[in-house]
């Protein structure tokens, strides 16, 4: 289960300089918080307010003005298919030093034990530092909504949508590790990265390949592998297609949003043309004759060995030509251009449809 606790005051409804939203006079809501939140729903994540209301149920403070806001709240959020998983309020001053007070966990200690929550994937977003360490003391990651330069969030802003979309990207990463008696091998990737890459297969040509498939999709990516290339290396390469696809593919979750496919890139005189289909149905066609056996130490014959493994560990249709006189290029076309069209292939819409493209409800 990934979750959003989201703090209430100054982060979904503006904060008075008062600081206590204690009628509807008072009740604004923060530009983009309708969008974010549906974001954040259509995304998988649960939402959990948690929010502390410094002296409710006093005589400055009456339990009547606070239900009155929050009904209100409540109601318009309904309206617009966004609810919350669980509602959790401190109504202590800071005074009284309870156990329950952001940034202490006594609100959600038996909420967290009781429930299976992916603590990695989880957020907390808020617009104070008290949020940031709130977030640290039940471990999970910040975001924090604030024009402020000072913060130990992962990540700040003052735009409510741009930080939805934040905690929305984060979430599409995936760690594969496939160990056999052949090979040993760590994929790590983030699919809405900048083309970050760092491989070392032990196949120098190889790696460069790696590095130009991960840079022209700008996904981050880190791929370590140790292969039995003493005997030669046919395994390291379909192996290492395999797990990049496999963790591909878990990164990209429900494919709620997602573009799908991704279609054509010239070298030189080469040119290499590729059209991919996310479709959860694997299939690979190669159209490709090379004169070399090998560029480098890489064996010409493994190009279609490990793209076969990648759409296999992707599950994706893909089907690729290419024509040209140096093999060196008409390789690196192939990789470069599937490169650019798993980019297109993974983006996804943040705003307008976020459904999965796909009549069957289903990739």
């Amino acid at each position: 289960m990934n979750i959003v606790f989201l703090d209430r005051d100054g982060t979904i409804i503006v904060e008075p300089p008062d600081e206590q939203i204690d009628s509807l006079e008072k009740l604004e809501y923060i530009p983009g918080v309708i969008s974010g939140l549906r974001l954040l729903i259509d995304a998988g994540f649960q939402l959990v307010m948690v929010s502390n209301q410094d002296g409710l149920g006093t005589e400055q403070y009456p339990q009547q003005a606070y239900d009155l806001v929050q009904g209100k709240i409540l109601r318009l959020f309904e309206g617009e298919g966004i609810s919350f998983l669980k509602i959790f309020i401190c109504p202590h001053t800071k005074e009284e030093n309870c156990s329950c007070r952001k940034p202490k966990t006594g609100l959600v200690d038996s909420f967290l034990k009781e429930n299976p929550i992916d603590r990695m994937h989880s957020f907390v977003l808020g617009d104070r530092e008290t949020d940031v360490e709130f977030a640290r003391n039940i471990g999970c990651r910040a975001v924090r909504l604030t024009a402020e330069q000072q913060t130990a969030a992962e990540f700040s802003t003052n735009n409510f949508f741009d930080a939805c979309k934040y905690i929305v990207q984060q979430q599409r990463t995936a760690v594969v590790n496939r160990i056999t008696n052949e090979t040993k091998i760590s994929v790590s990737v983030a699919l809405d990265g900048s083309g970050k890459y760092s491989v070392d297969t032990g196949i120098g040509f190889f790696d460069h390949m790696l590095a130009q498939l991960i840079k022209h999709s700008g996904i981050d990516a880190t791929i370590s592998v140790i292969g039995d290339l003493n005997v030669d290396e046919h395994h390291s390469v379909e192996d290492t297609g395999l797990a990049l696809g496999e963790a591909i593919r878990e990164a990209l979750g429900t494919k709620r949003g997602i573009q799908r496919f991704g279609f054509a890139v010239p070298m030189d005189e080469a040119l290499a043309t590729v059209s991919l289909d996310l479709s959860g149905r694997p299939f690979c066609s190669l159209k490709a004759t090379f004169s070399r056996e090998k560029v480098g130490e890489f064996p010409t014959e493994l190009v279609e060995d490990f793209f076969r493994a990648f759409a296999d560990g992707l599950r994706a249709n893909l089907h690729i030509s290419v024509t040209g006189r140096n093999e060196h290029h008409k390789i690196e076309a192939i990789f470069k251009a599937t490169g650019q069209v798993l980019k297109q292939a993974i983006t996804r819409a943040f705003r307008g449809s976020i459904s999965v493209p796909s009549t069957k409800g289903t990739l």
